[in-house]
């Protein structure tokens, strides 16, 4: 194993939320080996934020087949023409497990779990199942266990924040956005995003409602309710139960890096756990987390990556079903709310 690899590729090719969960990996990588080519494999969608982050050096995109066979192949031609010293599987999939070792990569690291661990030579037992830390830290277990394998020195801690942009850009897309939309400078902004991206079990419409009443009485605050592709319908129900809230709906028209950028201009991101959220984690942003019960799901295992003083997070006390979310009390979450970022 080279003591300093030239290439090493990054698996993180399912959902955008997992996908920053994976950025203090690259930050630890390059600090580890500054002069390494890091490629990200990554599926299209995801593409555009792996090409925001400074340590990526190269993107190859997962273009799946619909045969299975097929689709090994064509993914193990595509890592063969790179010669890569190494591979970190961040996510374990027998397509790709097998995929790198018909590639012929020499150390192929990833959890030891399910089939695909068989193609690895160095998997790491990690049993996430039991969710006893947040996924970033998963992650960071099994780059630290491919730099300790080479002989080196594990202890560096990334930091955020791992996606930031210009600060005077992001000040003039806010001024402007409180001069198009007469917000008082003095109000806070306030950013609710109750999609879910089909993934994350979420707050009802209602409850939004109930927070962003509960949250207005007691502070001076604009909120906006932003939407991604397919999100509209939702955050203009979640609009008009907020008649006499002072608010607007931002849709994300664009590309996911505008959104980004928007995201980057609010004083709190409120949401349930999605790709946004950990968007917002990454920039450092406050954020207020709504997480289910469930084992799998829980508010430790999808921690955002912002500051500890800058995040806080609730959940049901007991795991009761897909319901489970109407244990939360929403007048309590207003509170802690505004006493952690308003006062």
């Amino acid at each position: 194993m080279p003591a300093h690899p030239n290439k090493i590729l990054v698996i993180r090719n399912d959902k955008l939320g997992d996908f920053m969960l994976a950025w203090p990996v690259f930050s630890l990588l390059k600090q580890q080996y500054p002069d390494c080519k890091l490629t990200a494999l990554v599926p299209e969608y995801t593409a555009p934020m792996a090409e925001q982050c400074e340590w990526i050096d190269e993107i190859l995109i997962d273009d799946k087949k619909s045969s299975f066979i097929k689709d090994i192949v064509s993914l193990s031609s595509n890592i063969k023409k790179h010669r890569f010293d190494a591979s970190i599987s961040l996510f374990s999939e027998t397509r790709t497990s097998a995929a790198l070792w018909l590639a012929g990569v020499k150390t192929r690291v990833g959890p030891a779990t399910k089939v695909a661990q068989i193609f690895l030579n160095n998997a790491l037992k990690q049993r996430r199942s039991r969710s006893s830390k947040p996924e970033y830290e998963y992650n960071l277990d099994l780059a630290r266990h491919y730099i300790e394998l080479n002989g080196g020195d594990a202890s560096i801690q990334p930091s955020p924040p791992y996606l930031h942009f210009d600060e005077e850009q992001i000040q003039k897309l806010k001024s402007d956005f409180y001069r198009l939309n007469g917000v008082a400078e003095n109000e806070k902004m306030v950013i609710i995003h109750p999609g879910t991206g089909g993934s994350a079990i979420n707050l009802s419409l209602e409850q939004y409602a109930t927070l962003a009443k509960d949250i207005a009485a007691r502070s001076k605050v604009y909120f906006v309710i932003t939407a991604g592709p397919g999100e509209l319908d939702k955050a203009e129900s979640l609009s008009e139960l907020l008649e006499n809230v002072n608010h607007t709906v931002y849709q994300s028209t664009t590309s996911i890096v505008d959104f980004c950028h928007f995201i980057n201009t609010c004083d709190l991101f409120i949401s349930g756990s999605t790709g946004p959220l950990h968007i917002a984690g990454a920039l450092n942003v406050n954020t207020a987390a709504f997480y289910p019960a469930r084992k799998s799901a829980t508010s430790l295992r999808w921690e955002t990556l912002n500051e500890a003083d800058k995040r806080i997070s609730f959940s049901p006390e007991m795991y009761t079903g897909e319901n489970d979310m109407q244990q939360i009390n929403i007048d309590q979450a207003a509170d802690a709310i505004t006493n952690k970022f308003f006062l």
